[in-house]
Protein backbone atom coordinates (compact mmCIF):
# COMPACT_ATOMS: atom_id res chain seq x y z
CA UNK A 1 0.00 0.00 0.00
CA UNK A 2 1.71 3.33 -0.72
CA UNK A 3 -0.72 5.67 0.82
CA UNK A 4 -3.00 5.26 3.93
CA UNK A 5 -6.68 6.69 3.76
CA UNK A 6 -8.38 7.24 7.46
CA UNK A 7 -11.32 8.07 6.63
CA UNK A 8 -11.76 4.79 4.10
CA UNK A 9 -10.54 3.09 7.04
CA UNK A 10 -13.20 4.48 9.39
CA UNK A 11 -15.94 3.87 6.82
CA UNK A 12 -14.54 0.47 7.19
CA UNK A 13 -14.89 0.35 10.75
CA UNK A 14 -18.68 1.59 10.62
CA UNK A 15 -21.29 -0.81 11.45
CA UNK A 16 -24.74 -0.53 12.99
CA UNK A 17 -24.03 -2.62 15.95
CA UNK A 18 -20.56 -0.32 16.74
CA UNK A 19 -21.03 1.84 19.60
CA UNK A 20 -17.29 2.58 19.76
CA UNK A 21 -14.58 2.87 17.08
CA UNK A 22 -11.04 3.52 18.15
CA UNK A 23 -8.02 4.26 15.45
CA UNK A 24 -4.79 4.91 15.65
CA UNK A 25 -2.80 6.81 12.92
CA UNK A 26 0.85 6.19 13.30
CA UNK A 27 2.99 9.18 11.13
CA UNK A 28 6.32 9.99 10.67
CA UNK A 29 8.35 12.14 13.59
CA UNK A 30 10.26 14.77 12.45
CA UNK A 31 13.43 13.83 14.78
CA UNK A 32 14.44 11.24 16.38
CA UNK A 33 17.88 10.09 18.12
CA UNK A 34 18.73 13.83 18.27
CA UNK A 35 18.44 14.37 14.72
CA UNK A 36 16.21 15.86 12.48
CA UNK A 37 14.39 12.84 10.47
CA UNK A 38 13.56 14.17 6.59
CA UNK A 39 11.93 10.59 5.74
CA UNK A 40 11.25 6.92 6.61
CA UNK A 41 11.45 4.73 4.06
CA UNK A 42 9.44 1.03 4.86
CA UNK A 43 10.20 -2.18 3.05
CA UNK A 44 8.17 -5.57 3.40
CA UNK A 45 7.88 -8.96 2.62
CA UNK A 46 4.45 -8.08 1.63
CA UNK A 47 3.01 -11.77 1.39
CA UNK A 48 3.97 -12.47 4.39
CA UNK A 49 2.81 -9.12 5.82
CA UNK A 50 -0.58 -9.48 4.72
CA UNK A 51 -0.79 -13.13 5.63
CA UNK A 52 0.52 -11.84 9.48
CA UNK A 53 -1.78 -8.66 9.19
CA UNK A 54 -4.31 -11.11 8.67
CA UNK A 55 -3.88 -13.60 11.70
CA UNK A 56 -3.50 -10.62 14.26
CA UNK A 57 -7.07 -9.62 12.98
CA UNK A 58 -8.84 -13.15 13.36
CA UNK A 59 -6.75 -12.83 16.52
CA UNK A 60 -8.00 -9.50 17.85
CA UNK A 61 -11.64 -10.81 16.77
CA UNK A 62 -11.17 -13.90 19.16
CA UNK A 63 -10.21 -11.99 22.21
CA UNK A 64 -12.72 -9.44 22.04
CA UNK A 65 -16.40 -8.95 20.25
CA UNK A 66 -15.69 -6.87 17.40
CA UNK A 67 -18.30 -5.61 15.03
CA UNK A 68 -14.72 -5.20 12.64
CA UNK A 69 -10.92 -4.58 12.43
CA UNK A 70 -8.34 -2.89 9.95
CA UNK A 71 -4.85 -2.84 9.51
CA UNK A 72 -3.02 -1.30 7.14
CA UNK A 73 0.62 0.14 6.64
CA UNK A 74 2.71 1.56 3.71
CA UNK A 75 5.40 1.00 2.02
CA UNK A 76 7.94 3.38 0.27
CA UNK A 77 9.52 6.49 1.50
CA UNK A 78 7.67 9.15 3.30
CA UNK A 79 7.97 12.64 4.39
CA UNK A 80 7.31 13.65 7.95
CA UNK A 81 3.68 13.86 8.94
CA UNK A 82 2.77 11.37 6.48
CA UNK A 83 0.17 9.13 8.15
CA UNK A 84 1.79 5.16 7.68
CA UNK A 85 0.11 2.99 9.57
CA UNK A 86 -3.30 2.59 11.00
CA UNK A 87 -5.51 -0.02 12.89
CA UNK A 88 -8.51 0.08 13.87
CA UNK A 89 -11.40 -2.02 15.40
CA UNK A 90 -15.25 -1.03 16.51
CA UNK A 91 -17.19 -2.80 18.86
CA UNK A 92 -20.38 -2.59 21.06
CA UNK A 93 -18.91 -0.99 23.47
CA UNK A 94 -15.41 0.66 23.93
CA UNK A 95 -13.17 -0.93 26.25
CA UNK A 96 -13.31 -3.66 23.42
CA UNK A 97 -12.70 -1.20 20.72
CA UNK A 98 -10.23 0.60 22.70
CA UNK A 99 -8.23 -2.58 23.89
CA UNK A 100 -8.31 -3.92 20.73
CA UNK A 101 -6.86 -1.30 18.82
CA UNK A 102 -4.18 -1.27 20.93
CA UNK A 103 -3.51 -5.05 20.56
CA UNK A 104 -3.39 -4.75 16.68
CA UNK A 105 -0.90 -1.85 16.61
CA UNK A 106 1.32 -3.66 19.19
CA UNK A 107 1.02 -7.31 17.37
CA UNK A 108 2.46 -5.45 13.99
CA UNK A 109 5.07 -3.86 14.86
CA UNK A 110 6.45 -7.19 16.93
CA UNK A 111 5.85 -9.51 14.27
CA UNK A 112 4.91 -7.89 10.39
CA UNK A 113 7.94 -8.10 8.55
CA UNK A 114 7.97 -4.43 7.70
CA UNK A 115 11.73 -2.66 7.79
CA UNK A 116 12.42 1.01 8.05
CA UNK A 117 15.25 3.43 7.29
CA UNK A 118 15.68 6.54 8.65
CA UNK A 119 16.99 9.44 6.49
CA UNK A 120 18.39 11.90 8.53
CA UNK A 121 19.79 15.43 7.29
CA UNK A 122 23.31 14.18 7.34
CA UNK A 123 22.67 10.01 6.85
CA UNK A 124 20.72 6.82 6.69
CA UNK A 125 20.13 3.97 9.29
CA UNK A 126 17.88 1.05 9.55
CA UNK A 127 16.05 1.27 12.36
CA UNK A 128 14.58 -1.69 14.85
CA UNK A 129 10.69 -1.42 14.61
CA UNK A 130 10.47 -2.19 18.35
CA UNK A 131 10.84 0.96 20.04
Amino acid sequence: MEQININKAYRHLQANGAGGINVFVGTVRDHANGKTVVGLEFEAYVPMALKEMKRIAELACEKWPLERVVIQHVTGMKEPGEAVVVTGASSAHRDASFEACRFLIDELKKSVPIWKKEYYEDNSIWVNAHP
